[in-house]
């Protein structure tokens, strides 16, 4: 007979309680398993879990006492950055200056809904990597499908948003910060003999670009030293990325002179929205103004002193100081637009540039597009790599699961993504849409920023940015 306490009773019934209510906003009733061993911790005690406590030796119970700490700790991490929240920091300036490099964000997962993890096993607080060890962070198997618990919205426009890198699904190691598709299209065409493939039709300009990718890709492959070796990676166990949301499924998106307009109407462009410009000078810009502008050593470093100039992102408030300096400033004019080496998609012949792009429809759940050689290049990744599809082409006639076909219905919702430091950011220009089952969560407050210009005794910590909420920067 099971002898137990009033106040055991209570803690038991407290626990199942909270763990029912978790298992229902998960919609997972396989923890029930877990159930019996709550009830055995709280009230049986049939297993022995703090057997250590018992023991005289005082080695086994300092050694005990911190595994058991320590094995608490990683079990209440683990749940934690699944479901609830994990720390961010900005690693690149593709955000600047709205979030800064060095800026530590605390981002929500219920914001959008957490998703079950698609890869159970892993280390936590590690994204794919066992630092040291230079291994897997993640076992491969179990695998679960793509699950969204309910969140407490969805991806809105103009929102900032952590997500996986969709072309992080492949990556070569030596290379791990390069898409792998934009790279191997670029070596391929770099090996091959030139080809005007604007003399082309759209059915031999795809010949073209299959054989780019394919010597590109085989020379990656066959090239470990250079390169790195080629792995995969499950969804959730790609790299974070952090960019704004500036087009959502079913719109229909086109930049025009740097402005982005959604189904023909412009888009509210970021308060420190920053574009680059050549910056002609009377000779070295002063340090003291430089930080006053938020421009970093990074910014500064593409100075040229034959020419006396500057190439670099600013702010609309930055530049109109520099203006007004005319000791310093003679000129500033916009940089020249060009495809920054090829933009998404890259097995199209576009003409896009990354100041006038598309336009381009955002696929959207349950919509269906027309498909044709034109347009297949832009839709193919969704179709393929993120959906789970076998495509083909043959005879000019696309195959989708064996199926010749002109229509698709996409399963899931996509969304573009740009950094607001607009010609220091590889985003959706790029590598293209981002998938619903890549959105990791929304950021809410810095909790933290560091100047990486700066020392510990001069301004190291950015006081005015601590505790800042990211909905506030617009």
């Amino acid at each position: 007979m099971i002898q137990a306490s009033r106040k055991q009773w209570i803690k038991f019934s407290i626990v199942l309680v909270l763990y029912l209510i978790f298992l229902i906003w998960l919609k997972s009733w396989l923890g029930l398993i877990v159930v019996p061993f709550i009830f055995d911790a709280y009230i049986s005690k049939k297993i022995p879990w703090t057997w250590w406590k018992k023991s005289t030796n005082k080695t086994v119970l300092t050694v005990m006492g911190w595994v058991d700490a320590i094995v608490f700790a990683l079990v209440a991490v683990y749940f934690v950055n699944l479901y609830f929240f994990q720390n961010y920091v900005i690693p690149s300036s593709s955000l600047e200056k709205s979030l800064l490099v060095g800026d530590y964000l605390f981002v929500s997962k219920m914001s959008y809904g957490a998703r079950i993890p698609q890869t159970p096993l892993h280390m936590p607080l590690t994204q794919h990597t066992l630092p040291v060890f230079n291994c897997k962070s993640y076992l491969e198997w179990p695998k679960w499908d793509y699950k969204r618990v309910s969140g407490l919205g969805k991806v809105q426009l103009n929102d900032i948003v952590v997500f996986n890198f969709p072309a992080g699904d492949t990556v070569a190691t030596g290379n791990p910060a390069e898409d792998i598709y934009r790279m191997s299209y670029a070596i391929g065409k770099q090996l091959s003999q030139p080809i005007d493939l604007a003399s082309l039709n759209v059915e031999q300009q795809r010949e073209v670009y299959d054989y780019y990718y394919t010597v590109g890709r085989k020379y990656i492959d066959e090239n470990p030293q250079l390169y790195g070796k080629v792995i995969t990676r499950p969804v959730d166990r790609r790299e974070n990325y952090v960019k704004r949301c500036v087009g959502l499924p079913g719109q229909t998106l086109q930049i025009k002179n740097r402005i982005i307009y959604l189904d023909g109407k412009p888009n509210k462009e970021p308060d420190n929205v920053q574009y680059r410009y050549l910056v002609h000078t009377k000779g070295m810009l002063p340090e003291d103004l430089c930080h006053e502008l938020g421009i970093s050593q990074e910014d500064l470093m593409a100075y040229y002193t034959e020419e006396s100039m500057y190439n670099m992102p600013l702010t609309e408030k930055a530049k109109a100081v520099l203006l007004a300096r005319k000791d310093l400033v003679t000129s500033i004019e916009n940089a020249p637009d060009d495809d920054a080496g090829g933009l998404y998609p890259d097995n199209k012949l576009t003409g896009w540039t990354v100041d006038n792009y598309g336009p381009i429809w955002i696929p959207k759940k349950g919509a269906t597009v027309d498909l044709t050689l034109d347009n297949l290049p832009i839709y193919e990744r969704p179709i393929r790599n993120y959906e789970g599809n076998r495509l083909e082409v043959k005879d000019g006639k696309i195959y989708i699961n064996g199926q010749e076909t002109t229509k698709y219905t996409f399963k899931m919702d996509y969304y573009w993504m740009m950094g607001d430091n607009r010609h220091n950011s590889a985003d959706s220009r790029f590598w293209g849409f981002v998938p619903e089952d890549h959105i990791v969560g929304k950021p809410i407050f810095i909790w933290l920023s560091l100047d990486q210009d700066r020392g510990w005794f001069n301004g190291k910590i950015r006081w005015s940015r601590l505790f800042k909420f990211v909905d506030s920067i617009k």
